[in-house]
């Protein structure tokens, strides 16, 4: 069989074991070679029954001695019993209702037993142990994943008839690259991740298949890389970015001044630049997203900036509106909520040329919006955003340069993969003058207290928000949590105080005049559900009060506690919580104790895993079947250079022996990256 083939032609597959089989994502024979057991049971470290630790999983060489007796205790209650010797002790093996397992067992033949022995002195017994007949090797036993109707010892046993059947097993790594890194070939890899000879030749198998996955990952992104580099861009030769920087009211930090040089520079070149800035809440994306906008314009293109929804939106519009007062930049707006006759104008004017920047959301990618002569796109928090989106605004010109802000720090291995298509430039520091954020973590019997310290700065003219989690799995719940607990803090704790309320189900013109109100300082006290998580900047907003916090991740919880210490004045989160569960704990005392955002990414990361920290799906990857993005960081840097200098001597992987390399890589991208 091909590895191509539909695993329903498998012996002792069919339709109905194949639509069990689907539901793991196993729909090919290469799905069910690669589909790779979670752990293995140790069939390879024998015990004398004598030795063997009592009421531990252990694996016994012994004889069956008697033939299996049947003892009914009750009804629907048979009991299978038999003697096995290792030479030297006896051991009871007890079997419920299952006379099937029972009469495998031949008198006289030797066998492996798996399972825990229990008793007192001289009688020892096992209790529904695996088995299999002894054939003289040590082995250690593969665990997949399971379905309904499907356990793990049937997937083994399809597992061996794939490899009984399989026609070849073509290396898609080229032997050169084998050699360098001292690889098994991909038979020996995959039968030893299935069905190990040895715990070092498990190792091996381990490292060769995490080097081929991330490697052919590194390629495909590489190329990305490689194919917008090999486009022709708008060439800005005029680096006006110092001029931008001496019109500001303040100083920027070294870091920011680093990361408008590195992009200033890529946009002087002809081909499209692909920059991700990545830093933390409040390091001043903003500033150097305007700076290079400042310095497309000067040069005389256009730029949009696309954010992921309507009050970031106009809350970029009304920042850079006064960043660019005095200047000759003229600026749009364009959501969804935008009227009609406003959303006429701004798309003529962008036609024509007459707006230098336009700022919106998901309508700038609409069909009908049309650029005069885009230069830069912007995409902010891109993790809300999938790939699609980000290539639909960089499709609205002639390869324009593209610049992709997050606010979400991720460790630099994990960035390697998750942005390989595009170089990166990090904020590493704060504007000068803000104070760090002080973090409390309180227990709901101290709630009023907390509520106290909020109406303490409310008093003095500051202003504050009050989050509210999800206490439920829709919308409309989230919606009537955070509505009662409104009204119950409006009329209740804070009566007599301007308390808003904000939330995902509000339409657009309601939000936009919640947070103007915000903005404006008429609202005192927000109460609000996660909507805030993104971007809203009040520098007057100083105490926030997180509820239920056990309920966020830990990196959305630093996310909301971005919203305030974003001025001159010391702020103050208090994240309330009864959580009694151990992991859960931890990462609140984590962001009670750091406001670095690296630290906690890294720290998420490793409490939650990189498939929940940031899901390769939404990012338009394919999926790691066996690397780990936060354990093989080291295999993670040598096949980024391994990728690298391949790639260096051989752009296009040409010739006979890279074919098999440039078909695997096609595949893992499903079609989505041409390596010729």
């Amino acid at each position: 069989m091909e590895f191509n083939a539909s695993i329903k032609y498998l012996k002792g597959v069919g339709e109905k074991r194949a639509a069990m089989l689907a539901k793991l994502g196993i729909f090919t024979l290469w799905d069910l070679l690669t589909f790779y057991p979670r752990i293995y049971e140790d069939w390879s470290k024998i015990s004398s029954i004598s030795d063997a630790p009592m009421n531990e999983t252990v694996c016994i060489k012994a004889i069956v001695g008697t033939r299996c007796r049947e003892h009914k205790i009750r009804k629907g209650m048979t009991l299978y019993k038999t003697e096995v010797t290792d030479g030297e002790t006896l051991l009871d093996i007890t079997f419920f209702n299952n006379k099937y397992a029972a009469e495998k067992l031949e008198q006289g033949k030797e066998y492996l037993f798996l399972g825990k022995i229990t008793g007192k002195g001289y009688y020892k017994s096992m209790v529904s142990p695996e088995f299999e007949e002894y054939d003289g090797s040590k082995k250690m036993r593969p665990i997949y994943p399971q379905t309904a109707g499907l356990n793990s010892r049937a997937i083994e046993k399809l597992v061996k008839t794939a490899f009984s059947v399989c026609d070849s097993f073509s290396d898609p790594l080229p032997e050169d690259i084998r050699n360098n890194y001292c690889l098994m070939g991909i038979k020996q890899a995959l039968h030893n991740i299935h069905f190990p000879e040895s715990e070092d030749l498990l190792s091996e198998a381990r490292r060769r298949l995490i080097f081929e996955e991330l490697f052919l990952l590194e390629l495909g992104l590489m190329r990305l890389k490689s194919k917008n580099r090999r486009s022709t861009a708008a060439e800005m030769p005029n680096d006006c970015t110092g001029e931008f920087m001496s019109l500001l009211p303040f100083e920027l930090t070294k870091a920011q001044k680093r990361a408008i040089s590195q992009a200033a520079e890529d946009m002087k070149k002809n081909v499209p630049m692909n920059r991700l800035l990545q830093g933390d809440v409040g390091s001043g994306k903003t500033a150097v997203s305007a700076a290079l906008i400042y310095n497309c314009a000067k040069n005389g293109f256009q730029s949009a900036l696309m954010a992921p929804t309507e009050v970031l939106a106009a809350q970029h519009y009304n920042t850079l509106a006064k960043m660019f007062e005095n200047t000759d930049i003229n600026i749009g707006l364009l959501t969804g909520s935008t009227p009609t006759a406003e959303k006429k104008k701004t798309k003529a004017a962008l036609k024509s040329g007459e707006i230098s920047l336009v700022i919106g959301t998901h309508a700038l990618i609409q069909k009908d919006v049309e650029f005069k002569n885009l230069g830069l796109a912007v995409t902010d928090e891109q993790h809300r955003f999938g790939v699609n989106q980000r290539g639909s605004l960089s499709s609205k010109g002639i390869n324009p340069h593209t610049l992709v802000m997050s606010a979400t720090p991720i460790p630099r291995t994990l960035a390697l993969i998750i942005y390989g298509d595009l170089d990166l430039s990090i904020l590493d520091e704060m504007p000068k003058g803000r104070q760090k954020t002080e973090t409390y973590l309180v227990s709901t019997e101290i709630r009023e207290r907390a509520y106290g310290y909020v109406k303490k700065h409310l008093c003095e003219g500051r202003q504050g928000y009050i989050v509210c989690s999800l206490v439920a799995e829709n919308e409309a719940s989230e919606l009537t949590a955070a509505t009662e607990l409104y009204k119950d803090l409006a009329d209740g704790f804070f009566k007599g105080f301007s308390v808003g309320l904000l939330h995902g189900k509000m339409k657009p013109a309601e939000k936009k005049a919640v947070m103007d109100s915000f903005s404006s300082g008429e609202t005192q006290l927000l109460v609000s559900t996660t909507v805030i998580e993104v971007g809203i900047d009040v520098p007057n907003a100083v105490i926030m009060v997180i509820e239920n916090a056990e309920r966020f991740g830990l990196s959305q919880l630093h996310q909301l506690r971005g919203r305030i210490g974003r001025g001159t004045e010391k702020s103050t989160c208090i994240m309330i919580s009864d959580a009694r569960n151990d992991v859960t704990s931890q990462r609140l005392k984590i962001l009670a104790s750091t406001t670095d955002g690296f630290k906690i990414a890294d720290e998420d990361l490793k409490l939650r895993g990189p498939g929940d920290f940031f899901g390769s799906r939404q990012h338009g990857l394919p999926e790691l079947k066996i690397a780990d993005m936060m354990t093989d960081g080291e295999a993670i840097r040598e096949t980024h250079a391994a990728a690298s200098e391949l790639l260096k001597k051989n752009p296009a992987l040409t010739g006979e022996e890279y074919v098999l390399l440039r078909n695997a890589v096609n595949r893992l991208f499903s079609g989505g990256i041409s390596m010729n």
